[in-house]
């Protein structure tokens, strides 16, 4: 974790360096009230949507996940207030939706810097898809075994985390900074992490 922090700090190091303002970066602190107001309510979202996905059969033992079962409170904690938004969701909004955007927006323009962003983002996800199915039941239904469906979580986890890029980015410009995308990304992976446990902790 503290090296993601470190990361990230330089990375914006790296871009001031290159020309990029604050506003460019989405850190611009005029777009904190916007920001807030998308953040609020998105994550209001994000928490309405798991607690229904939880109440029904159907797709309930989704959130059958050994990496959410298997935590004690204490780093069910960690892992809520330190861990993912320090370091998960800061360091991949601000290299992704950051710097990088703002760097090849200078260059090529908004289309490119979310689809290069968004790209680049996905892959950024290969590695964790491996652990996948042996966490997740369901989703080992779904992807299969053996090699074929190792390289459908792959493929299904590149595409998966593109297109939330593509979301992602579509906030930053709609809400004028990094905030809201920041709290959308820490909201789908720890309220998700939150309602596993709540739901599943006994049983795992």
């Amino acid at each position: 974790m503290p090296t993601c922090v470190a990361a990230a700090g330089l990375l914006v190091v790296l871009a001031r360096r290159d020309g990029c303002s604050w506003t460019a970066l989405g850190l611009d602190p005029g777009s904190l009230g916007s920001g807030l107001r998308w953040a609020g309510a998105l994550v209001a979202a994000v928490l309405l949507g798991y607690l229904v996905a939880v109440a029904l059969p159907p797709t309930r033992q989704a959130f059958a996940d050994t990496r959410a079962t298997s935590l004690s409170g204490a780093a069910l904690l960690w892992h809520l207030l330190v861990r993912i938004p320090l370091g998960t969701a800061l360091l991949e909004e601000l290299a992704f939706r950051g710097v990088m955007y703002a760097m090849v927006e200078r260059r090529h323009g908004v289309r490119a810097a979310v689809a290069g962003s968004s790209l680049l983002f996905g892959l950024w996800h290969v590695l964790p898809s491996f652990g996948l199915r042996r966490a997740n039941a369901v989703a080992a239904g779904v992807l299969g075994a053996g090699t074929t469906g190792a390289v459908v979580a792959v493929v299904a986890a590149t595409a998966g985390t593109a297109l939330a890029g593509a979301v992602f980015c579509e906030l930053r410009r709609r809400s004028g900074g990094l905030l809201a995308p920041f709290a959308l990304h820490w909201a789908l992976n720890a309220l998700g992490l939150l309602v596993a446990w709540l739901a599943f902790a006994d049983a795992g």
